[in-house]
Order: C-alpha cells, then structure tokens, then sequence
C-alpha cells in the first residue's frame, strides 16, 4: 500500500511517515498544498493523509479538486479545527475521515487501517493466486503450508502484483507505486527484486507452476492459470 502524506509541519509528516514505514507502508511526503496535488493526480497513491492548512494551496482546495477529477482514492483529513462546522466542511469538501490535532499515532494508524479496509477490490486484507496468499494485515505469506519470508520491499512488490493478479504491470507502474517518487532507482533495481521474490515465490517449488511471469517487451503478471 502506498500513502501519501501531505503536510507543511515537517515534524508530523516525517514522524507519521516514519511510523507509517514501520507499518510496511510506502510513503510519500509533500510540503505544502501544491506539490500535493500535483502527487495525488500524477502518482498512484491508496490513500492520502491531509493537512487542512497548507502553503500554496489548501487542503479544502486539493479535496474538491480530487474529487471534480473523479480521483476517488481515500483521504484522511488533519486539522487543528475540532468545531463541528469545520468538520463538516472537511467531510463536504470529499474527506473519508477527520482527525484533529494533536493525535495519537495509534489512532492515526487506526484510522488509516479503516479506510484501507472499506469494500473496494484494492483494499482487500487477504490476497491470493493459486495456493499463495498475502495478508497485509499479518505480513505473512505463504505458498501451500509453507510460510514464506520477505523483506520489506519484496512485501510491496509481491502486494501490488498480486492486487492485480492475471494483468501485465510495466516497469515504470511497479516503480511508481512500490518506490517512493524521489527515489533514485537503478535500471536493473526492478529485475534484481524480481529475481530475489521468484527465488522465493517459485524457485523453491520446482514442482508447482511459476507463477511470476515476465512479458517480454511490456512487463510482468502473477497468475496461476497456464501459459
């Protein structure tokens, strides 16, 4: 999952970016309300967490603007305004949710875990194709009985795949949404991560079916039906 963070007080964002990562969470971070935007609508994001005052632009602003552009993704509003007026007005302007400042982090991360779970196909907890499964809920994955360890990276690489199981994903699609934005990605960085999830997702099982298909010319897939 890929959340972007977008708040002009440099001591919350990184405190909630850095809890967030802790979380196997990818992060982004923008300053102030006009790089914010241009991130919602530029980059591939399942949740944006929103400060409601910001430089440049304010969140009320990116708000509506998302939503007149028919941009859906799930957003989390952060303001210091708790009258009841100014929550509605967040809620009006196409805020998910509402948190006033100062807040726990755990409840922030409660929160964020609400909106990712409301019935949508990209917010689904458990993943599978064939006899593999994900939870992004527990971390764990397995193929058949065998329970499979990932780094970080390799999580979110195998998460995004597997939500769009059965559909070549360019490299560009896979570094948008599994690396944050402003960093400096190698040629071959998408290649040496796929060769290490194979290792482990199909190597290892040399009598089961690959499932982690590279598409000469376009890409890569998951799935489980026969070439």
């Amino acid at each position: 999952m890929k959340i972007l963070i977008v708040e002009d007080e440099h001591k919350i964002a990184n405190s909630i970016k850095k809890g967030l990562e802790q979380e196997n969470y990818v992060t982004d971070v923008a300053y102030d309300g006009t790089q914010g935007l241009d991130l919602a609508v530029g980059e591939d994001y399942d949740l944006i967490i929103l400060d409601r005052l910001l430089p440049g632009m304010d969140g009320l602003t990116i708000c509506t603007t998302l939503r007149k552009k028919q941009i859906h993704i799930p957003i989390l509003l952060l303001t210091a305004k708790g009258q009841l007026n100014d929550r509605v007005e967040g809620l009006n302007a196409g805020a998910d949710d509402y948190l006033v400042k100062p807040f726990a982090f755990e409840e922030l991360l409660a929160r964020v875990r609400a909106l990712l779970r409301r019935p949508q196909k990209t917010a689904e907890n458990k993943l599978t194709v064939g006899e593999l499964s994900l939870d992004t809920s527990t971390f764990q994955v397995e193929r058949g009985t065998k329970s499979i360890t990932l780094s970080q990276k390799e999580f979110a690489l195998l998460e995004y795949l597997m939500r769009h199981a059965n559909k070549v994903i360019t490299k560009d699609q896979i570094i948008n949404h599994v690396w944050n934005y402003d960093t400096d990605i190698l040629p071959n960085t998408v290649e040496v991560y796929m060769t290490h999830l194979r290792n482990k997702v199909d190597r290892i099982f040399p009598d089961k079916l690959a499932l982690i298909r590279t598409v000469r010319g376009f890409g890569y897939m998951i799935s489980d039906k026969e070439v």
